[in-house]
């Protein structure tokens, strides 16, 4: 039976590293670009996480790597070491069925820089790494510009968010005219626009949509926190679901070192990840969740980009990410390769207005809370307070009263109990008129 990348004529080893991976239908991303990158178009690929991204810009350069020239024919660049150590995995484990030997170095901080200097004037094939040791290896003279034939950019806009993009940039700069750039992200923000511009000659542009916009064997929950501390509500919900692996995703450094902290208290199998931890550490977590060592990850939105971790059975997230993008990167690590997924959102007051942008988007929530140790389905709430006007026959009591959004206990009885004195004061005022 012939393969199905077989008609992209891609050479026989990629054919067989493919079969021993069961992969055998290229997905949408990988049927629209393979051709183009392996024909040396320069392409924009805008799609989400889990559409089989890596493997449409893999194969073909695979494919173009001439393993008797001993130089370095193609860069690619990532914004975190986490990423940049994924995709030098998935080369090496695709390239080491070749014949020809093809030769990749993974370059990256946390490291020995001299090191890393000597592997690269080896002249490895592929380089993958993060733009600033990149660009400090053209610096030290250790790579030969003028031999870089590809230059992959992934997760462009996320480089643009860390500030990485002058660096993608200086690197783009150095490297020869005939350069064919590939640049793939989630989003093209306007800031992005110029790069793409100055370097790119009559690019491929596709977007491809992930089907619906999260996975659809995933479930997406909502729970309220009632105004009481989010912690406690946190503990209950992890010890309730007893996940194969969940990962808990707080917005910022301190919140993950926090929740963090009071997980581990509670004698749960607990590590944490963010880029406030130190390089090694950030290796041994994500090896231990190879290994399926831990069973809660309390991350930051580092992981949730193109970090593959398999066995993900619950995303919770702790708060609503800022950006509301990062909703559905989250949410991507589940419900992966066959497995159902549960997203778990916790929310206040302050979040309703993203909710609602998320519905606008065919999330489709289930509002639900934890009541006596079981999961009850609740009603959509609202917390926003409606204007409310007072009835009475005195046209000076008929103001509008605008009640604040945060309420405190015991709020409305007081406020009925003001608007009361306001129409009284206001009846006295019109008898001495």
């Amino acid at each position: 039976m012939k393969h199905n990348f077989e008609r992209f004529e891609l050479k026989s080893f990629l054919i067989e590293a493919l079969k021993d991976n069961g992969i055998n239908l290229p997905t949408e991303i990988q049927e629209r670009l393979i051709p183009a990158i392996k024909n040396g178009q320069d392409v924009i690929g805008r799609s989400h996480t889990g559409t089989g991204k890596t493997l449409a810009f893999l194969l073909p350069i695979l494919h173009n790597v001439d393993p008797a020239s001993k130089t370095t024919q193609h860069i690619i660049a990532a914004p975190t070491r986490e990423l940049a150590t994924q995709l030098y995995e998935v080369f090496t484990s695709y390239s080491q069925t070749s014949e020809d030997p093809i030769t990749t170095s993974l370059v990256v901080g946390g490291t020995d820089r001299l090191r890393m200097i000597e592997k690269v004037k080896n002249q490895p094939h592929v380089i993958i790494g993060t733009p600033g040791r990149i660009l400090d290896m053209l610096n030290q003279q250790a790579l030969k510009p003028s031999a870089i034939k590809t230059f992959v950019v992934d997760e462009a806009d996320q480089m643009l968010d860390m500030g990485f993009i002058e660096d993608v940039d200086l690197i783009a700069s150095r490297l020869g005219e005939d350069l064919q750039l590939l640049v793939f992200s989630a989003t093209i923000p306007e800031k992005l626009k110029p790069f793409l511009q100055k370097y790119m000659k009559n690019p491929k542009q596709i977007e491809v949509e992930a089907k619906g916009a999260s996975p659809t064997r995933m479930e997406h929950w909502l729970v309220p926190d009632r105004d009481r501390d989010r912690e406690d509500l946190l503990v209950r919900i992890a010890k309730k679901v007893n996940p194969f692996l969940a990962i808990i995703f707080t917005n910022t450094k301190d919140s993950a070192n926090k929740v963090f902290s009071r997980l581990q208290k509670e004698g749960l199998n607990v590590d944490c990840i963010h880029g406030g931890v130190p390089a090694r550490n950030r290796k041994k977590v994500l090896k231990k969740l190879q290994d399926a060592e831990i069973q809660y990850l309390v991350a930051t939105d580092l992981v949730a980009r193109g970090i593959d971790i398999k066995g993900i059975s619950h995303i919770i997230n702790y708060e609503i990410p800022k950006e509301l993008e990062y909703y559905v990167h989250r949410v991507g690590r589940t419900a992966r390769a066959g497995w159902d997924g549960i997203a778990i959102t916790l929310y206040g007051r302050d979040d309703q207005n993203s909710i609602e942008r998320l519905e606008k988007q065919k999330i489709n929530f289930k509002y639900t809370e934890l009541k006596k140790d079981e999961w009850t389905t609740i009603e959509k709430r609202s917390f926003q307070v409606q204007n409310r006007s007072v009835k009475s026959d005195d046209k000076g009591a008929n103001a509008k009263i605008k009640l604040p959004k945060k309420v405190k206990p015991g709020y409305k009885k007081k406020a009925k109990q003001q608007m009361e004195r306001d129409a009284t004061r206001q009846r006295r005022l019109n008898r001495k008129k």
